[in-house]
């Protein structure tokens, strides 16, 4: 008996042939949508990260979408949430974690992974990173672009001034001498500026100098009752500072965020306080020589403490079918990788956070290479400011730490940070301008914010 063979087989064989054949026509990956904040080069970098990870495996395509700063961000992905159309991750700085957290739209990393049976050994990562973004022993989000601010310094300035341009300043009174040197020897226009002036010049002063910046250790122990310290001594002995300086240039108020940077690049001010984010920038846009430093300190009886992060993580947000969020475990996973990690470090200045990586870049002497990227990761673990173990002799012995991590310095979780932020640099505004004296710019900072606090209590029952 002859088989009968239907004629319309040949034609399905040929059109599967050809859909195999047709690049265009090939089977499409599952789409992983990812909202951040990045511009410029990082942007860039982000982009092409996940080109790589595109470029990795056959089933997911991960991609990036810009949705404005990180504050419009993170409202944005709220928003999404709350419509039912949500991004797979979105990025979100640091002061949005206490939101995150209380805002019933976040899958948690740490159960994403295990849904998925996908590990990541998050005890490579470095504690004040990790632990920034744990709550009860467990990960919420994925630790990404991290950095800490730190002080740059213009070399060129510093030798014009009969300074030694391989010494940063390391104290405040350092600082203030060095400064008044420069503009005397006219190398700048001003001695030093700051950007992000609550990062900079509150929380971290807080942090450096072992002094609390709230109350219920700054915020980890709870949500209800939280209320802001830094009107007290340690606070106005800084902010007055501060202030005293800005009449005659030692000090050169800039502006919020990044809008002194000019000031630095163009050479105005010659001593800049920054994120370490910046050194892939500068290193592309500043012309003349430059080198980083630590954070300048008080002195006694002050503790010397790390340093607290900055930057960002990515969260995953709830409302997505479940296979999709295998892709998002996958991405995850190829960004924790040391490889990756040290990838990014490299092309954007953010540090590598896990010590696998940083224990990679030490042995590859790339840090020796580049002394300017180490001066973050001594800051903000309390390593000695030295040349990396890899290039220490044997017999040598180990230095031993300058700072010392403490609660103070562990980081702060409060509801309502990016409106607390822009009460505080307002209030830092009127003082600089001398609208208001330093207690009473602090007091008022303290009172709008402890207000912004008892409503985030209110409204967001942990």
């Amino acid at each position: 008996m002859t088989s009968f063979v239907p004629r319309w087989i040949p034609s399905l064989a040929l059109v599967a042939a050809l859909v195999v054949a047709v690049p265009g026509a090939a089977l499409a990956k599952t789409e992983i949508h990812f909202w951040h904040a990045m511009t410029g080069q990082l942007s860039q970098a982000l982009a092409e990260q996940a080109r790589q990870f595109n470029d990795s495996q056959t089933e997911y395509e991960v991609k990036p979408l810009r949705k404005g700063n990180y504050a419009e961000t993170l409202t944005a992905a709220i928003a999404a949430y709350r419509q039912r159309n949500p991004p797979h991750i979105v990025q979100v700085f640091e002061v949005g974690t206490q939101t995150m957290l209380l805002s019933g739209a976040v899958h948690p990393v740490h159960e994403l992974m295990r849904q998925h049976e996908i590990r990541v050994n998050w005890d490579d990562f470095i504690k004040p990173v990790v632990g920034y973004y744990t709550k009860d022993g467990k990960l919420y989000s994925m630790p990404y672009n991290s950095s800490t601010p730190i002080l740059y310094y213009n070399k060129d300035a510093f030798k014009k001034a009969g300074l030694d341009p391989e010494k940063p300043p390391k104290t405040w009174k350092d600082v203030e001498a060095y400064a008044r040197k420069i503009i005397g020897a006219g190398a700048a226009k001003c001695g030093f500026s700051t950007g992000w002036p609550s990062w900079t010049m509150v929380e971290n002063m807080h942090a450096t100098h072992d002094q609390p910046f709230a109350t219920k250790n700054n915020g980890f122990g709870g949500v209800e009752g939280v209320e802001l310290l830094i009107n007290r001594e340690f606070g106005q002995k800084h902010i007055g500072a501060l202030a005293a300086w800005q009449k005659d240039h030692v000090y050169s108020y800039g502006g919020r965020a990044g809008a002194a940077d000019p000031r630095f690049v163009n050479g105005d001010c010659a001593i800049y306080i920054q994120s370490s984010a910046l050194i892939g920038g500068f290193t592309r846009s500043v012309k003349f020589d430059w080198g980083t430093g630590e954070l300048p300190h008080w002195g006694a009886p002050y503790k010397k403490a790390t340093s607290i992060i900055g930057g960002a993580t990515l969260w995953v947000l709830k409302g997505k079918p479940d296979a999709e969020y295998r892709g998002v475990a996958r991405f995850l996973e190829f960004l924790a990788r040391p490889e990756q990690q040290m990838w990014w470090h490299v092309n954007t200045g953010y540090l590598a956070i896990s010590n696998t990586a940083v224990r990679n870049l030490e042995q590859g002497y790339h840090f020796v290479r580049n002394p300017k990227q180490y001066t973050a990761f001594a800051q903000l673990t309390g390593l000695p400011p030295m040349a990396p173990r890899a290039m220490q002799e044997k017999k040598a012995a180990p230095a031993r730490p300058e700072r010392v991590a403490t609660p103070n310095s562990s980081g702060l979780r409060l509801g309502n940070f990016v409106q607390i932020r822009d009460a505080i640099e307002s209030e830092l505004e009127n003082v600089f301008a001398g609208k208001k004296s330093v207690k009473q710019g602090l007091d008022d900072a303290v009172a709008k914010s402890n207000a912004l606090l008892k409503e985030f209590a209110a409204t967001n029952k942990p």
